[in-house]
């Protein structure tokens, strides 16, 4: 049996033909820039994240650095941020002038830890940034908390979990913003870079509107130094078609989840957390294994996909040179542990069975 990680082909294959009449519809249109479908989108987005307002922006970084711009924030602020999130995460605090502040994980969840978070707040810390990742949400009574407690932003990166909840409600009304990814691999995927911002502040909504078309709502009318982080206009409208049919793929995610919390029975191996199955967004399910090069060779050599998500941690990136000497034991023991398995509609039953069934009888 063959199994690919992510066949991002077969993913949007339902959609070929509505595909094809969109991009048409769009050709013959003549309004290629900030129309009709990036309006639509950003009201259906912000309906469904039960949010105030959406702006659709170039990608998921694009999203982060726009709310930290439209904060006005001192020059070097210093922004926590969990030590093991893609670097992504990382580099929109340095791109927008501010530095990371780096906190651990908990090892059970991968989700930033508040008792480290308190222990790194100094008199230049201005916000948290909070990272859903793998598509769970983090524990927002606790952050909420600790921004209120010493007069923080809380800012969420979601570019993991579209359509995830917590306590009940997709969007923590606490949080000054939330930046979303579209990426192709994303449960809410476009096909070609995309993202957004989410937020129930109005000052927020309209400042970020203006930076991301170079800093006017106006034509020629300048009112900030902005960029151009634009939506496209076609890729918005593949997903407000894509947007109808996501809770449809959460849910068979979740199901896929269950079937794996159920049956992989495996002492070699560590599952994530399974007390919000059907709360998470399940965009993957990691799990841990000490033994990660003899599992990874042995899943290869049985034709099941996986990936590392991810093999390095960010400040053991060249690029992050400078932080490469923290102590961050934590982090790095997930970043040596941890493996993404098959999760995804695609997925038949026997499929499924069979990576249970395969992984039950690994032995290093």
């Amino acid at each position: 049996m063959n199994i690919p990680f992510l066949p991002l082909k077969s993913l949007n294959q339902p959609y070929t033909e509505e595909f094809k009449n969109i991009f048409e519809e769009f050709l013959e249109s003549g309004y290629y820039i900030l129309g009709k479908g990036v309006k639509d989108f950003e009201e259906e987005f912000a309906n469904y994240c039960q949010a105030e307002y959406a702006i659709g922006v170039a990608n998921g970084l694009d999203a982060l650095e726009l709310i930290f711009q439209s904060l006005n924030l001192p020059e070097k602020s210093e922004i926590i941020v969990p030590a093991n999130t893609y670097y992504a995460s990382i580099i929109s605090v340095i791109n927008s002038g501010l530095n990371p502040i780096f906190a651990e994980p908990q090892y059970h969840d991968f989700l930033i830890d508040p008792e480290d978070i308190t222990k790194k707040i100094t008199p230049k810390t201005k916000a948290i940034l909070a990272v859903n990742l793998y598509g769970k949400m983090c524990d927002y009574n606790e952050l909420l908390k600790i921004c209120e407690d010493h007069h923080l932003y809380l800012i969420i990166d979601a570019a993991q979990s579209h359509g995830a909840d917590y306590k009940g409600k997709k969007n923590i009304s606490g949080a000054i913003a939330t930046a979303y990814s579209f990426y192709p691999t994303k449960n809410l995927g476009a096909l070609a870079d995309a993202g957004a911002v989410v937020t129930d502040n109005f000052e927020v909504f309209e400042k970020i509107s203006k930076l991301r078309n170079y800093g006017s709502n106006v034509r020629y009318n300048f009112e900030l130094v902005g960029k151009n982080s634009r939506l496209s206009e076609l890729q918005a409208k593949f997903l407000s078609l894509k947007l109808k049919n996501l809770d449809e793929e959460i849910n068979t995610r979740r199901k896929i989840a269950g079937y794996y919390f159920k049956n992989i029975r495996n002492t070699n191996i560590i599952l994530p957390p399974s007390n919000s199955i059907n709360e998470d967004g399940w965009h993957l399910f990691v799990i841990k294994t000490k033994e990660r090069e003899r599992f990874t060779k042995y899943l290869t050599e049985a034709g099941i996909g996986f990936d590392i998500h991810y093999p390095k941690a960010p400040h053991h990136q060249i690029a992050l040179e400078k932080y490469s000497k923290l102590n961050l034991l934590i982090t790095e023991q997930i970043h040596r542990e941890v493996v993404s398995l098959p999760l995804n509609s695609t997925l038949k039953e026997e499929e499924i069975a069979y990576i249970a069934d395969k992984i039950n009888k690994f032995m290093p």
